[in-house]
């Protein structure tokens, strides 16, 4: 068998990174329908709205269950690997986001108080998810599988 072979025809892998890629593209076109800006950057990053994460292993997920079957144990891994990383996007990483943008206020108002030479480098705040994004995303996971497994 060669391996980069099998590795470029599979289904599995290529219909999550879709679902993946289609996430990110419909974000940086989302800031561009709502805020009225251009930020090509937004599909390097994390967070917003949708939920990449939550694309990728919906697709994956949904994806194994159409083609092995609902009830096999591949599925059931795909499924609890899906389920902890869209727990984890919303709890753990979006708290993560919501602290980041606390303490980079806090930084900010220490600035005015604190003498020259206090300059920290702001957090990152789009860490984790919304339940909204993270639905959206696991829409376009599901939407991708059975475009990939059920239609072409």
């Amino acid at each position: 068998m060669n391996t980069l072979t099998d590795l470029l025809g599979n289904r599995w892998l290529w219909t999550a990174i879709v679902a993946s890629t289609s996430a990110q593209v419909l974000k940086v076109l989302l800031i561009l329908l709502l805020e009225r800006r251009w930020h090509p950057g937004a599909f390097m990053e994390t967070g917003g709205m949708p939920s990449s994460h939550s694309a990728v292993v919906a697709a994956l997920s949904t994806g194994i269950g159409l083609t092995e079957g609902w009830n096999t144990p591949l599925f059931a891994v795909a499924a609890t690997f899906a389920l902890i990383v869209m727990y984890d996007a919303t709890g753990v990483r979006h708290s993560s986001g919501v602290q980041a943008r606390l303490l980079n206020e806090l930084v900010e108002e220490l600035r005015a108080v604190v003498r020259e030479g206090f300059a920290p480098q702001p957090l990152r705040v789009l860490l984790g998810h919304t339940y909204l994004e993270v639905f959206v995303g696991t829409l376009i996971g599901i939407f991708a599988a059975f475009l990939a497994f059920r239609v072409l």
